[in-house]
């Protein structure tokens, strides 16, 4: 595409060139990393959390750049475009390489601080079942017309996600279900997104490491609503779906213009249920909604599965898809990898493996579990690394007050060290009445007794921690093995090591045989 077409949705400051030959210049692709830049290609800039692009400005003209955008003034011997944000510019540009392609697909984009990819997974479902061809980009993978693709990040960066859309159109799709990201809408990853349905889990306390304070981020997922939804596009019936058993999610439903959908557990919202019977294997309730009402049969258990379920069976509804489809689709989900995935086994131990890894998420696993559990619940868990330092003690306390015997080890400590990760969970656990287990109790095995002592245990190696967990159970204990679901990866310093917390709960259920 020509570089002049290119532009034309971005407002460059400056431009220097050698006279008007940019405006003729041919340019072959789309970078975002110098070090992938191809003969031809086009380089912007952008600043990250890690590094700076504008630093390698050399490398990507090395690599045969032909013209670079940027923030700064730069001194080179190419086109240099210099645009306010790079980032935004990023955006419109790869936009228009790939012909606007999520103006052709109706996106439904997924927000909130958890049950993203639950509720992403049961969309997709009913969207799958009401014969519409579907795609999803979320946290575990992108997927579309069979094929599974790893996604580095909840929502990729501006160039890929463009470069996305335009794939699965071409492969004949029409409806993206898209799991958005504070760090996305921050950092302008999804303008140029023509949104058609917005759908709001819930928010809580996380990534304050990044917006501060829980002002700022509630502010940012707020503008995926009243700036960034598109509200007239697709064949919606509605700009948002709305959880409002979640405070947040009323305040948007009060101060969004349109035909907004609310949900919750209270007959005075739009889609509500009566749950007929909940266990550890599941829910059956039915589901009341201005199209009809149905009953549904879920694998998915707890409130905050109930509240999912309720968020995809109101994009159902804005979709205009019929409630037996709607039903069929929410059935159709068992299981949703790393979110309470049970690790089979036939002794008598219920063990799930969860991604919860914020205080609300944590707490809603183990009240669900401690409700339907008829022993003990065995939580082992950790915080990551060089991420929200403040939600560390509230999740130390949130275990240590519904759990029988706590487990604390390591998670990602990525660059920190794990023993100063574990000590801020551990100031948490201290205002809570358990007591901490020396390896003489242990090894004693009071630990095992039933109604025995409530207590905790540290254990800095994940894998020692998972086979501790699996030790200190008896045949009916219930064991949570919290914070990494779905990954397959421990990031320790700046290496990614192969771990699986389900590979390894395997081994330790194995080892006790």
């Amino acid at each position: 595409m020509k570089l002049h077409d290119l532009l034309k949705s971005t407002q460059a400051r400056r431009i220097y060139s050698d006279g008007d030959s940019w405006h003729e210049a041919e340019i072959s692709s789309i970078h975002y990393r110098a070090q992938e830049v191809l003969t031809g290609g086009l380089f912007v800039a952008v600043k990250g959390l890690a590094a700076d692009g504008h630093d390698f400005i050399d490398t990507a003209l090395a690599r045969g750049a032909k013209a670079i955008v940027t923030q700064k003034p730069v001194d080179a011997d190419s086109i240099i475009i210099e645009v306010e944000n790079t980032r935004r510019a990023l955006a419109r540009i790869s936009s228009e390489f790939y012909h606007n392609p999520s103006g052709k697909l109706v996106i439904i984009g997924v927000t909130g601080t958890n049950g993203k990819t639950t509720t992403a997974y049961l969309i997709e479902s009913i969207l799958l079942k009401a014969g519409i061809r579907a795609g999803v980009i979320g946290t575990i993978n992108y997927r579309y017309a069979g094929k599974v693709f790893n996604n580095p990040m909840t929502t990729p960066e501006s160039a890929d996600l463009q470069k996305i859309f335009a794939e699965m159109f071409e492969h004949g799709i029409t409806h993206i279900v898209m799991e958005v990201s504070s760090h996305a809408i921050d950092f302008h990853r999804i303008d140029c997104c023509n949104f058609d349905l917005g759908v709001f889990t819930n928010l809580t306390q996380d990534h304050l490491d990044f917006h501060g304070d829980m002002d700022t981020y509630w502010l940012c997922k707020k503008r995926f609503f009243t700036e960034i939804l598109n509200p007239g596009g697709g064949d919606t019936k509605s700009s948002a779906v709305l959880n409002c058993d979640n405070k947040y999610g009323r305040e948007l439903f009060e101060e969004l213009p349109g035909n907004n959908i609310s949900v919750g557990n209270s007959k005075n919202k739009m889609v509500y249920p009566e749950v007929l019977k909940q266990d550890l294997t599941g829910m059956e309730a039915a589901f009341f909604s201005p199209g009809g009402n149905y009953k549904i049969k879920s694998s998915l258990a707890g409130q905050y599965n109930l509240e999912n379920l309720l968020c995809a069976a109101g994009t159902g509804f804005a979709l205009s898809i019929k409630e037996d489809i709607i039903a069929s689709g929410l059935e159709e989900v068992n299981r949703v990898p790393g979110r309470i995935e049970r690790i089979d086994n036939n002794l008598q131990r219920f063990v799930y493996v969860d991604y919860a890894h914020t205080p609300d998420a944590l707490g809603n696993v183990l009240s669900t579990l401690k409700s339907l559990t008829k022993q003990r619940l065995i939580c082992l868990f950790g915080c990551g690394g060089d991420r929200d330092k403040a939600k560390r003690p509230l999740m130390g306390e949130i275990a240590a007050k519904l759990s029988d015997f706590v487990i604390i080890t390591s998670d990602n400590p990525r660059t920190e060290d794990p023993v100063d990760i574990i000590n801020q969970i551990l100031s948490g656990i201290g205002k809570s009445s358990s007591r901490r287990l020396d390896k003489a109790e242990l090894n004693k095995g009071r630990w095992k007794l039933p109604g025995g002592i409530k207590g905790y245990a540290v254990e800095p190696d994940r894998q020692k921690a998972i086979f501790l967990s699996v030790k200190a159970s008896l045949p009916g204990d219930t064991i949570v093995i919290a914070g990494k679901g779905h990954e397959t990866y421990q990031i320790v310093g700046d290496k990614r090591l192969s771990f699986d917390d389900r590979e390894v709960a395997k081994a330790a259920l194995k080892d006790i045989r």
